[in-house]
């Protein structure tokens, strides 16, 4: 047999497979059909690893794609920034309202025009999470979930009175949302009703459909912001941090998961724990509410950069990077089993949006910034020197958020009958970050000057090509997945 690739000379890192052994894999219609020792050279196209790490592509979960630029353009340039990171697929955050399409009213509208504005322009596979933010929209979730493929959704736990960028604001402003509705506590109680009626409809794919909660408490931070402000103490990520405390992240994840018990929602994911305080509140709702399948999503920015270390108001984001002492806290729980996945929560802002007229007034600048592409190489880099175990990372990065997502079928493993995404990492390959090597069209990042321990070295989507010798090769190749996926 004459296979399409054959990828020699890796070791190849698989979930739950303490020993990432050298060895070959074969590849054909895109899929790969066979793992191990001396699989020859009979093949299209023989591509020699090396002897370097050879990860199932990333699933990176959290991604905001068009929020602060056009979707068409950023399908496009941060699909690459993907690529280069060793991304091949990814989930990206949309909802109505201010920012992404700049438009309110129902998903039956609303979701055609982000495929349209999306399709073709992708360097990786992608997908949406939709956010229910009006009652309108929980009528509407059997249909996504039937039509579109769409089984994830989304609450911002803060937006009914607290602004996106740390001032409060009118919500329905905002949110684009029918006068006379909130987006409140009763809401959320009632979107996590119509997505347990949506899972209780269609048990035979019910535990891909869940809910992500971004857990902070909206009437914390408002007092919080106005002291920090008034006192004038601090200034920089140390004082956004000091607005939203940790303890407003401990209180959301309290009351969310006290929500998911009261409805019956089951599959319940928290949103980028940023501190030690968050990833407390989480673990007692775990024990406190066994029944409730509990995810735990940390993002790599927070376990790579602090409040001092990150390079500026460039930093700022939502949860808000954090002191040292709540990184080491991170890097305890991950080092536990306690973190369930690792996610970039890339959100592409270039300078003009993201600074106001003074830049170092953090409270005047957009949150949210891009980094993708050092999602793996930085797990990678770091979590080595850590002892975290390459199987693991593969569990954080790829194999725990495809299964969760309903992509478990096709993505998060190199295993006979699973897309061939595969990415190559060097992990003896150190670099220093600097934004303007970024495929992504943000001209700053926090961790510039940072070094990365390992480098993604040639990224497969589907055993093709798209990114080798640190350039994005081919045309667009990347597909919207309906979920959940099967062979």
């Amino acid at each position: 047999m004459t296979h399409d690739l054959i990828l020699r000379n890796v070791r190849v890192v698989r979930p739950g497979v303490d020993d990432a052994s050298l060895g070959d894999i074969a590849v054909d219609g895109g899929r790969v059909t066979e793992v191990g020792p001396d699989l020859g050279t009979d093949a299209h196209e023989v591509v020699d690893g090396r002897g370097q790490l050879a990860f199932p592509g990333v699933v990176d979960a959290h991604q905001h794609w068009g929020i602060y630029n056009p979707l068409e353009e950023d399908t496009a340039t941060e699909s690459r920034a993907c690529a280069q990171g060793g991304v091949t697929t990814s989930l990206t955050y949309m909802r109505t309202g201010q920012y992404y399409l700049n438009t309110g009213g129902p998903y039956s509208e609303f979701f055609p025009r982000v495929l349209a504005a999306s399709d073709g322009r992708s360097y990786v596979d992608y997908a949406f999470h939709l956010a229910p933010m009006s009652a309108g929209h929980i009528d509407e979730i059997p249909t996504l979930v039937d039509e579109h493929g769409v089984t994830s959704f989304k609450i911002f736990m803060f937006y009914g009175s607290h602004g996106l960028h740390g001032r409060s604001n009118a919500q329905n402003d905002f949110l684009m949302i029918p006068e006379g509705e909130r987006y409140d506590i009763a809401h959320f109680e009632f979107v996590m009703r119509g997505i347990q009626r949506a899972r209780e409809g269609r048990p035979d794919i019910a535990d891909a459909i869940s809910l992500s909660l971004h857990c902070e408490t909206a009437e914390i931070m408002t007092a919080y912001t106005k002291i920090v402000e008034q006192e004038g103490r601090l200034s920089g990520l140390e004082a956004y941090s000091a607005s939203r405390p940790p303890h407003s992240e401990g209180l959301a994840v309290t009351i969310a998961s006290y929500l998911a018990h009261e409805t019956g929602l089951p599959t319940i994911n928290l949103l980028h724990l940023s501190s030690g305080k968050a990833l407390e509140a989480a673990m007692l709702m775990a024990q406190t509410f066994p029944h409730v399948d509990f995810r735990r999503e940390v993002t790599v920015g927070h376990l790579l950069a602090d409040i001092h270390t990150a390079d500026g108001v460039g930093g700022k984001v939502n949860p808000p990077l954090r002191p040292r002492e709540d990184v080491e806290a991170l890097w305890r729980h991950v080092l536990a089993g306690d973190v369930s996945w690792v996610v970039s929560d890339h959100a592409c802002c270039k300078e003009a949006t993201k600074f106001g007229d003074d830049h170092e007034d953090v409270f005047a600048a957009k949150s949210g910034f891009g980094g993708t592409e050092y999602l793996l190489p930085g797990l990678v880099g770091e979590g080595l020197k850590r002892g975290l175990p390459l199987s693991r990372i593969a569990e954080l990065t790829s194999t725990a958020p495809a299964q969760r997502f309903g992509l478990g079928a096709t993505k998060g493993d190199l295993a006979p009958g699973f897309d061939a995404d595969i990415a190559l990492v060097d992990p003896d390959r150190s670099w220093t970050v600097d934004p303007a090597d970024s495929e992504s069209t943000q001209e700053y990042t926090p961790f510039r000057g940072l070094e990365i321990g390992s480098t993604v070295t040639r990224t497969f989507l589907r055993g093709r090509t798209v990114y080798v010798d640190g350039a994005v090769v081919g045309e667009p190749q990347g597909r919207f997945l309906r979920r959940p996926t099967a062979l």
